[in-house]
């Protein structure tokens, strides 16, 4: 019931405060440049740097993240930053409050940020005594823009973002908060399928300075200093680009950057995601890529911890699939992962749902990681995933209770706000 109120809320106020502009694609496919070439110089000429010597590792799903999680910020010597959209007050947050307060207590900084909406959206949100608890442990707990009445006022731009960053050197970034039913699974859904990124090298800095932005904003702190920026001296192979959205500074350069990104491709795209209601702007990337013959396939899920979503989003494929593109139905459970690969050669890992949600108001981070083994492995996910899918066709839809259809077509209509 939270999360329908959370999305009745966002639509209410989106139509009240919110305007749709399209902006146009600035690659155009054909050009010599390989599709990386061409997205990493459409990144520059916008002002988002790539940066060297990286290394990433992909987890694949919320066992293998906090396992390592648990693992690195055992490690920490000076700070642990960490910034979700929530912190359910369940078994596995009690298991990272409890290393955080042990590290604090051996005097590490530990700083974390949640988002107010989306802490009150899960049904077991943390209280005031919980988060004094917590404060008394030595961790430094804030959240971002509380919510205060008239509620309307601060549900249109929230903080949708999963990050953490540890002494400056390893980072963590993806779509997985910190709770249970990401390892257990939900009831009505079953499964939780998710990923997460692991990245150390010259990338954590960029990721370390979204976090001290948004955390300073909110604290009044001036948090900064070499000791959160250290020189790694990383080795890695893999390049990164870190896109945010941090409205209104850079409100449009996620979904510029994932238009963009579709519109580089020339042989094939694989896309991930939970609520596949893309704007405009990324619908025409992907309507171009299939007319220019790029081999496209989306994968959706069969249910969604969300109503109404569902609809809108087999609706928005389903047209997507008429115009060519392979959808493939996940049946194992609700996959949560906001991934995309294109042409084997770079991939996208993040917060950041295709939806206008995520695209045109909340605060998200993606990285995006031109590296061709990475890239693979997130193909090879991808495919083991396909063993637990089916794939939509036309007999499939219209099989499907007209009143589903219709509302369907109803959040196809709402795509500007969902």
């Amino acid at each position: 019931m939270r999360q329908i109120l959370y999305i009745l809320f966002c639509t209410l106020t989106t139509v009240l405060f919110s305007s749709c502009k399209s902006s146009f694609i600035a690659i155009e496919r054909g050009s010599i440049a390989q599709s990386d070439e061409a997205f990493i110089s459409y990144l520059k000429n916008k002002g988002i740097e790539t940066s060297d010597s990286n290394s990433v590792e992909l987890l694949n799903g919320a066992h293998a993240k906090f396992k390592r999680l648990l693992s690195d910020i055992s490690r920490a010597k000076h700070h642990i930053h960490l910034e979700y959209f929530n912190f359910r007050n369940d078994s596995i947050n009690a298991v990272v409050i409890g290393a955080l307060a042990k590290k604090a207590a051996e005097g590490v900084e530990v700083r974390a940020l949640f988002d107010d909406f989306g802490n009150l959206s899960n049904n077991k949100p943390l209280k005031k005594r919980h988060i004094e608890a917590i404060r008394e442990k030595g961790i430094q707990i804030e959240k971002f823009d509380p919510i205060k009445f008239p509620w309307v006022n601060h549900i249109n731009h929230r903080d949708h973002r999963k990050i953490v960053v540890i002494d400056g050197r390893i980072g963590y970034i993806g779509g997985i908060n910190v709770a249970d039913y990401y390892l257990t699974g939900l009831e009505g859904v079953g499964k939780w399928r998710d990923m997460h990124a692991r990245v150390e090298g010259n990338a954590v800095s960029d990721l370390q300075r979204v976090f001290l932005d948004m955390w300073n904003h909110e604290t009044g702190e001036k948090i900064s200093g070499n000791c959160y920026f250290p020189t790694t001296g990383a080795q890695g192979a893999s390049r990164i680009a870190v896109v945010d959205r941090c409205p209104p500074k850079t409100a449009n350069n996620m979904r510029r950057s994932y238009a963009n990104a579709i519109n580089a491709a020339k042989d094939s795209i694989q896309i991930v995601s939970p609520y596949f209601i893309p704007t405009y702007l990324v619908r025409r990337a992907i309507k171009k890529a299939l007319k220019d013959s790029v081999k496209v396939e989306i994968m959706i899920s069969s249910k969604s911890d969300i109503s109404f979503t569902p609809d809108a989003t087999m609706y928005t494929a389903y047209r997507l699939m008429k115009k060519g593109a392979t959808v493939h139905m996940y049946d194992g459970g609700f996959n949560h992962a906001k991934v995309m690969a294109v042409d084997g050669t770079f991939c996208t890992i993040g917060s950041a749902n295709l939806n206008s949600r995520s695209l045109r108001y909340d605060y998200e981070c993606n990285i995006f990681i031109f590296d061709k083994e990475e890239t693979d492995t997130m193909i090879e996910y991808f495919h083991k995933d396909k063993e637990e899918s089916f794939p939509m066709t036309r007999k499939y839809w219209k099989s499907r209770p007209l009143w589903n259809r219709f509302c369907g077509w109803l959040g196809y209509l709402l795509t500007p706000i969902m």
